[in-house]
């Protein structure tokens, strides 16, 4: 009983050290935003401060506002991945399509000519990860593109789909489209026996 109450103690201590901080920052942070208001609302008339130890500490301010908004802005940037990341992360996107189009493969009277549709949407906010996917050596430089059927079955694996008496494979090229914007990708193509 009492071990627990310790380490629910030992938590919330850890808690109102780094709330403590965190207002701590936020106070300091208001402080230079404050500075950077009154320069900038009236610019022309702002008064310098009359010392050098003074302006040496207004500069030393606005110069430590300007570090804590790069850093803020840092951490919003992905981090990069390592090649074992990126080949883990494009293998779980292309179980996902591969997943998503073989559940659009059914039987339709459409897949006798091979002109049946498929059409799999996704998101991939990483360019690098999507470049992977493809087996490009970068992110994709490209909007739209077509794949060969087989090279697009080697980078997202088997297609294939049995049906009664017959198996529904691709038969046509694979249209590729990539939003780099908003890291949405779109496969399209048909598939038939």
């Amino acid at each position: 009983m009492t071990t627990t109450t310790n380490t629910a103690t030992r938590k919330r201590k850890s808690d109102t050290i780094t709330l403590a901080a965190a207002k701590k920052a936020r106070l300091a942070e208001a402080a230079h935003s404050e500075t950077v208001t009154n320069i900038l609302s009236d610019a022309s008339n702002y008064k310098f401060p009359s010392t050098p130890e003074a302006a040496r500490e207004l500069i030393l301010e606005l110069a430590q506002y300007a570090r804590s908004l790069e850093n803020e802005i840092d951490g919003y940037k992905p981090k990069a991945k390592s090649p074992a990341e990126l080949v883990a992360a494009a293998e779980k996107l292309a179980n996902a399509a591969k997943s998503g189009i073989r559940k659009q493969m059914t039987w339709k009277p459409s897949c006798k000519k091979g002109s049946a549709k498929w059409v799999y949407d996704g998101v991939c906010n990483d360019p690098e990860v999507m470049g992977k996917l493809l087996g490009l050596d970068g992110p994709p430089t490209f909007k739209t593109s077509k794949m060969d059927k087989d090279k697009f079955e080697v980078l997202i694996g088997n297609l294939n789909v049995s049906v009664r008496y017959d198996m529904l494979r691709l038969t046509s090229d694979v249209n590729i489209h990539w939003k780099p914007t908003d890291g949405t990708f779109k496969f399209s193509g048909n598939y038939g026996i």
